[in-house]
């Protein structure tokens, strides 16, 4: 096991915050999150020994967590240092902030939605809330990776990002990384000397076992991270789309997700409102994109998923199945499935045996 100044007297796993326990939903796109399969794994190899980690956190992310008043909008800030092959990933996992990771040493598996990478030393990614990644494939290999999640208020990318008033970049300049990573979403990029350098201070930082000016230090070294980042993305060639941040792309990556969260009782009114927009509008890109309105949408949803479980899980009562679809009725939603699929659905479940 490889070891460093760093750890020593280093804030560990075992110290999770006490805001949140692993998993609590603090965060929801869509209303809900996939956090208990991303911080559990990296949690037990910490207690097992496989792996090393330093780390300051708020919410349900592991590490010692930071004082209430501490860097306001910084969720984690940390590392980890694996020196073999693990027997764990992190599954697909969605944050509520911007995520900024380094790999400082070895190689990493990594994957944003339907693209893949191997992550190589000296290179940076950044994700937004929206975009869905994983570490790992599925196993995470050695290597030595900082990250930090810094919470700008957006949940969509039709929203207004608003970065906590202790960064210290100028008005232009923060416009400016705001445009960088706001209308360009490629998650991989190369990174110099200064974001390396500037995270491993970040990491002297997290294990000093003095915490009186740890606020001060950490809010200058997020805030030079920050002007690190947009100096390297600045020497890249940044393909700038202002598509990306439009409130249709929000509908759209709303309605792509709604498939995962059927159990909810959706109305009009919350899908709009997830998406920050009116009913009428919500519903005239609904339309656009899917030919149907909002709550034919969801219906449509709903009843091919009914169908699936009827079939697939055949213990299941036909009340469990409707709860399972976001129907607090079994007898209205028995009349909307005989509706849809003209049987009914213990007739459904007869008529065609899984298989």
């Amino acid at each position: 096991m490889a070891s460093g100044s760093v750890f020593q007297d280093s804030p560990t796993v075992n110290s999770v915050s006490s805001a949140a326990t692993i998993g609590d939903p603090t965060f929801r796109d869509l209303n809900d999150i996939y956090y208990a399969d991303t911080c559990e794994p990296l949690t037990e190899a910490v207690k097992a020994g496989a792996i090393q980690m330093s780390a300051l956190a708020r919410g349900h992310y592991p590490g010692q967590p930071l004082r209430p008043n501490e860097v306001p909008g910084l969720r984690t800030v940390g590392l980890w240092d694996a020196s073999q092959q693990q027997d764990w990933g992190l599954d697909w996992h969605r944050n509520e902030g911007i995520e900024i990771t380094y790999l400082a040493r070895g190689s990493l598996d990594f994957a944003v939605d339907d693209r893949e990478w191997q992550l190589q030393s000296g290179q940076v990614t950044i994700t937004r809330p929206w975009q869905r990644h994983r570490v790992g494939k599925p196993n995470v290999g050695p290597s030595r990776l900082h990250w930090c999640i810094i919470d700008v208020d957006v949940r969509r990318p039709n929203q207004q990002w608003i970065w906590p008033d202790w960064v210290a970049l100028s008005n232009d300049d923060r416009q400016r990384l705001t445009e960088l990573l706001k209308h360009n979403e490629h998650p991989v990029w190369p990174a110099g000397r200064d974001v390396d350098d500037t995270f491993e201070a970040m990491a002297a930082c997290v294990s000093r076992p003095d915490t009186r000016t740890r606020d001060s230090r950490l809010r200058q070294l997020v805030s030079r991270l920050l002007l690190d980042v947009l100096e390297a993305l600045e020497k890249q060639h940044v393909v700038l789309d202002e598509k990306l941040s439009s409130a249709r792309r929000s509908v759209q990556l709303f309605l792509a997700d709604l498939d995962n969260y059927l159990d909810h009782g959706w109305t009009l009114t919350e899908m709009a409102e997830s998406c920050e927009l009116g009913r009428t509008r919500f519903a005239q890109y609904c339309q656009e994109i899917t030919n149907m309105s909002p709550t034919e949408y969801l219906t449509s949803l709903r009843m091919q998923r009914a169908a699936e479980l009827l079939l697939r899980e055949p213990d299941l009562s036909i009340t469990d199945v409707a709860f399972k679809c976001g129907y607090d009725s079994s007898q209205y939603f028995s009349a909307a499935f005989s509706k849809y699929h003209r049987l009914s659905p213990r007739a459904y479940r007869t008529a065609r045996p899984a298989g």
